[in-house]
């Protein structure tokens, strides 16, 4: 009955479907209503025929179970429902996967035939992750030996020593070019440095031996290698001397013209030429003063060595 329901269902959904307004019904001719008649007939007949088949599936079953018993029959039924249901795969082990090993249940095949002293050994392959890794060093190996050693294409240790050297000198190069303009009264330091003396040096020549004198005698302005000073005798003294001037004495501002390093150059310059006694030196002028800066270094120094 089940079967037969399923096949009629379509069959009346295939049907024509009506409004429920007779007036809507268009006029049928007598050749149409003898086509429905038609197409009625035959679906009867169909299902007449389907009626027929069913009834004689359950007589042929009736039959073969009278013919073979009812148990083998129950058992014919069983086989057939068991062979529907799809057997369940074993679970995998990522792990024995991994490792190239057979599961505990499967050992017996493995073992070799020999024993010693009833210990047997296992034929378990070497597992594939350890014969990629093998290989690869192999070739890890060949790859840098052709590279380093052979064609010279990449640096050697000592090679990329000197390379990184060179890149840090010129890096610390652009640093110095860059952070000695940020130099004032306050962070300038003291320092013996020939490259910085000889800088400074070329400076004092072009723009201060007019008023100091060629080897800072004193001319307009005061002697520059005497124990007396006029605005102090300090680095951070002269560099702001320098950097602000003294209009009213006729110093000027040279701020604007010098960068900062130049002024700590200068400064630096006239600190290395103290006591060099020039000849035909300008009378003292100021204060007399010991050289600050060396007397502060060697109290930093003699404090360290406590």
């Amino acid at each position: 009955m089940n079967r037969l329901r399923y096949i009629l269902i379509p069959l009346l959904f295939a049907q024509p479907v009506f409004a429920d307004d007779d007036s809507a019904l268009p006029e049928l001719t007598t050749s149409q209503i003898m086509n429905f008649v038609g197409y009625g007939a035959i679906v009867v007949t169909l299902l007449v025929f389907i009626a027929a088949l069913l009834v004689i599936v359950r007589a042929i079953k009736a039959m073969t179970k009278v013919m073979i018993g009812s148990e083998a029959y129950e058992k014919i039924l069983a086989d057939e429902a068991a062979a529907k249901v799809k057997p369940k795969k074993p679970k995998v082990n990522h792990l024995e996967k991994l490792l190239s090993l057979k599961p505990l249940s499967e050992e017996h095949t493995l073992i070799i035939a020999h024993d010693y002293d009833g210990i047997q050994e296992l034929d378990n392959p070497t597992p594939r992750w350890f014969m990629v890794l093998f290989y690869g060093t192999i070739a890890f190996g060949v790859a840098y030996l052709l590279i380093y050693h052979v064609f010279g294409i990449g640096q050697l240790q000592y090679d990329e020593y000197k390379t990184e050297m060179a890149v840090a000198a010129k890096d610390r190069a652009t640093y110095l070019s860059k952070s000695a303009n940020l130099v004032d009264e306050n962070t300038v330091k003291l320092t013996k440095d020939p490259t910085v003396i000889t800088a400074g040096e070329a400076v004092f020549k072009s723009t201060c031996v007019a008023c100091h004198g060629d080897h800072a005698e004193g001319k307009v302005g005061p002697n520059l290698t005497d124990d007396f000073w006029l605005h102090g005798n300090k680095v951070s003294d002269l560099f702001k001397t320098i950097k602000y001037g003294v209009p009213s004495k006729g110093m000027p501002t040279w701020e604007k013209q010098l960068t900062p390093k130049q002024i700590s150059d200068v400064a630096n310059f006239v600190k290395s030429i103290h006591g060099t006694n020039p000849a035909n030196p300008k009378e003292p002028q100021g204060t007399k003063e010991t050289d600050k800066d060396i007397a502060v270094g060697l109290k930093t120094a003699m404090l360290k060595k406590k």
